[in-house]
């Protein structure tokens, strides 16, 4: 429908305050909650920017308008025109008293929850409504510190010299090796869908020195677990003239700027979602995988050397490590044939994974620049190298020194909102079992 030149949005919630007292708006929105008490009837409006009350008097609104309004049901969208008035009680402390309404639409039939309800029926009832279920603002609040995290993240980026890029995210081979792929027909060939932009970062940051990409990265793995799903959004860095060490520092100091930046500019977000957000405290603890595994050999955990951690293995860790820490020098064995080994001690790589109590964030490390040791390292972990030739060429014209990470940004939305539930920070989450809406 054409909306009528005289119901065009004056102004949105969040620009109506007590200092527009006495004048004239138009907003715009949908129906959160309608309530009569008495000759008064309340509505609370939500537009993109937050909710705001909208009320009529009986003996002061049109009758047609009055009693439109008590019928009115939740997740109508609707139009009003009225007078702004500063009123301690309301919401934000004003309101807007209607002198006129308009109806763009009303629903056929309510949700199987109410906006403000505490209890709720259960996630995956939700997701089959996914945008039904945002409307609620608790839920809202979830994905506007989602915004403000990726905000902050090119910001701090951005700050520092670096340059966002965009890479394929349909390739010709593995990416990380492995079989967790899903393949897909590119005309006569068969074609995945990319599981990281590793090697393409690694190339440009020989171009560019400085490069980031925020993407979807696709990973055909059979977990069913609240952390795992088979599409994520992956924060990518990658750094030329730099170690390990160096890009640990980053992503510390990286997640120390978001986390102020959404005490700064989130209050209202992280009140409703009632998260109580704390400085990080940093540089952030580093352990060795040896130190690891010999405290999980001490607690009586069986672990094999050169193997990643179990889950019951993190949890013991996450239980004497709290917080962000880095468990740094991995068994060479156990990560990419990208990451470089040790210079004394090749059993050992330089690399780390950035944890949060038990949930693994973050992976990185310093990169292979030497293109023989690449052709090494590929062999080593059963993958041909004729398979990675469009890779491997960019290496006969030299590379420099490179180090960088991958950061799920999902999980670390869990950490930073306190959810148990990696579905809950992701708009349309894909796994196993869940291809629609």
């Amino acid at each position: 429908m054409t909306i009528p030149l005289e119901w065009r949005r004056s102004h949105l919630s969040r620009e109506i305050t007590s200092s527009l007292s006495g004048s004239r708006v138009v907003v715009l929105g949908m129906v959160l909650s309608v309530r009569r008490q008495g000759g008064l009837c309340f509505i609370i409006l939500q537009d993109g920017c937050g909710i705001i009350q909208i009320t009529a008097h009986k003996d002061k609104t049109p009758s047609q308008i009055f009693d439109k309004l008590v019928e009115l049901m939740p997740h109508s969208y609707i139009g009003v025109k009225g007078v702004v008035k500063a009123i301690e009680k309301a919401p934000r402390g004003v309101e807007v008293e209607v002198e006129d309404l308009y109806v763009f639409s009303e629903p056929k039939k309510l949700p199987p929850f109410e906006m403000f309800a505490k209890t709720l029926p259960s996630l995956d009832k939700r997701l089959e409504i996914r945008a039904v279920d945002l409307r609620r603002p608790q839920s809202q609040a979830i994905f506007k510190l989602k915004h403000q995290v990726l905000q902050s993240i090119r910001s701090f980026l951005v700050e520092r010299n670096f340059i966002e890029i965009n890479t394929p995210k349909i390739i010709g081979s593995a990416t990380e090796g492995g079989a967790a792929l899903f393949p897909l027909l590119y005309y006569d060939k068969e074609a995945f869908l990319a599981q990281s932009p590793q090697l393409y970062k690694e190339q440009l940051s020989s171009v560019f020195e400085r490069v980031f990409e925020i993407g979807p990265v696709f990973r055909a793995e059979k977990f069913k677990t609240p952390r795992h799903l088979s599409e994520i959004t992956s924060v990518d860095v990658e750094v030329a003239f730099a170690d390990y060490g160096d890009v640990m520092n980053l992503l510390e100091e990286m997640i120390d700027y978001v986390i102020g930046n959404l005490m700064d500019k989130c209050s209202e977000e992280l009140q409703l979602l009632e998260v109580k957000l704390e400085k990080t405290k940093t540089p952030f603890k580093r352990i060795t995988y040896d130190e690891a595994y010999n405290v999980l050999k001490d607690l009586g955990v069986e672990v094999s050397w050169g193997e990643d951690f179990s889950t019951l293995a993190l949890k013991r860790l996450g239980r004497i490590n709290r917080g962000f820490y880095f468990i740094t020098d991995w068994p060479t064995i156990s990560k990419p044939f990208y990451i470089k080994p040790k210079d004394d001690n090749s059993e050992i790589s330089e690399s780390f994974d950035l944890m949060y109590g038990s949930l693994e964030l973050s992976s990185g490390g310093s990169r292979v620049s030497s293109r023989d040791l690449l052709v090494k390292r590929l062999k080593q972990q059963g993958l041909n190298p004729k398979l990675f030739d469009y890779h491997l060429r960019i290496y006969d014209y030299g590379m420099p020194p490179h180090a960088g990470f991958g950061l799920g940004l999902e999980r670390l939305m869990m950490v930073i909102i306190g959810a148990s539930n990696i579905r809950e920070v992701t708009l349309f989450p894909r796994d196993q079992s869940r291809l629609t809406p």
